[in-house]
């Protein structure tokens, strides 16, 4: 008799295979009312300073007696600090800060790279200085190369040509971040954009004295 085996359908099995829970990252949790372990805590209130050095259980209750929450702010002081505030808008104010930091770190860009080699011609230097222009004028740092293989390494003053004229056509938008350089095989250099200086130069007045 041949051996019996699961008669259960493969989508079953497939399903519960699937069906693994996956970790969630979860945000550190501010500590609030009785989530505060500690017995005895540091109590501070806005436009009070210090209110003294109080049992956790009073420190709620003065907390809820104004209608606010208290929140430990400096678990490893001792004893450890608590604040009564507003949590609600307190929380709300911590991811405003985080967005905003977001943000500055967005805007700092990323980095792009941008291959020559040594004889690269009038076409396709115009198309990747465009699309260089483009990184540049979003905020983001170019990385511009020449790449040398077998014997090109005889052509490198072809190779520095190029990068300079790279950086002459990128001047209005950019700034030399790091010179050109031979890293092995390569010659690299580093653009980073330069925000426009607002008015600019005036012309200078012309005079009506003959």
């Amino acid at each position: 008799m041949a051996p019996s085996f699961s008669h259960q359908p493969r989508s079953i099995i497939a399903r519960r295979r699937r069906s693994k829970p996956q970790p969630r990252r979860r945000e550190p949790q501010t500590p609030i009312n009785d989530q505060i372990q500690a017995h005895t805590v540091r109590v501070i209130a806005d436009g009070e300073g210090q209110v003294g050095v109080l049992p956790l259980a009073q420190a709620i209750e003065i907390a809820q007696n104004r209608g606010m929450d208290l929140v430990e702010i400096s678990p490893n002081a001792d004893p450890p600090v608590a604040k009564i505030m507003d949590f609600g808008k307190y929380r709300y104010e911590q991811q405003k800060k985080l967005k905003e930091q977001r943000k500055k770190q967005a805007k700092q860009g990323e980095l792009k790279e941008i291959r020559f080699r040594p004889r690269t011609d009038d076409h396709d230097y115009d198309f990747k200085t465009k699309h260089a222009r483009e990184f540049l004028e979003e905020g983001h740092k170019v990385k511009a190369w020449v790449q040398f293989r077998g014997r090109d390494i005889i052509y490198k003053d072809q190779g520095l040509d190029i990068l300079e004229r790279f950086t002459e056509d990128l001047a209005d938008i950019s700034k030399m971040d790091q010179a050109p350089t031979m890293e092995g095989r390569r010659m690299t250099m580093m653009l980073a954009p330069e925000k426009k200086k607002a008015g600019g130069s005036k012309p200078a007045p012309s005079s009506d004295e003959d």
